[in-house]
């Protein structure tokens, strides 16, 4: 069984990221293998909250050059998860 934190790495904080938290929409990087339902329930068990929706988006990592070799960032994946309107704010996003 995973844990919530095997499937939720890392918050992601921007300025979208940031606007986005003022109507209850969050957005986390997650394990690329991760489904939605798990980060669903990972959101759920984390932070004590009802999930209404979850979007994933793939990214691949990016081409960077050092002199003459090529190679590639690692890549990611990303969730935005919206919580339903009765459901209460994550406190970690409300501080920053």
């Amino acid at each position: 069984m995973k844990t919530p934190y095997d499937v939720l790495l890392t918050p992601v904080i921007t300025e979208k990221s940031m606007d986005d938290a003022a109507s209850k929409k969050y957005t986390f990087k997650v394990a690329p293998n991760a489904t939605k339902t798990e980060i669903k329930a990972a959101v759920e068990e984390a932070f004590g909250v009802t999930v209404e929706k979850v979007n994933t988006a793939n990214f691949d990592g990016k081409l960077k050059r050092q002199g003459r070799f090529v190679g590639r960032t690692p890549a990611y994946k990303k969730a935005i998860v919206t919580l339903t309107a009765s459901s209460k704010n994550i406190e970690f996003f409300e501080g920053l």
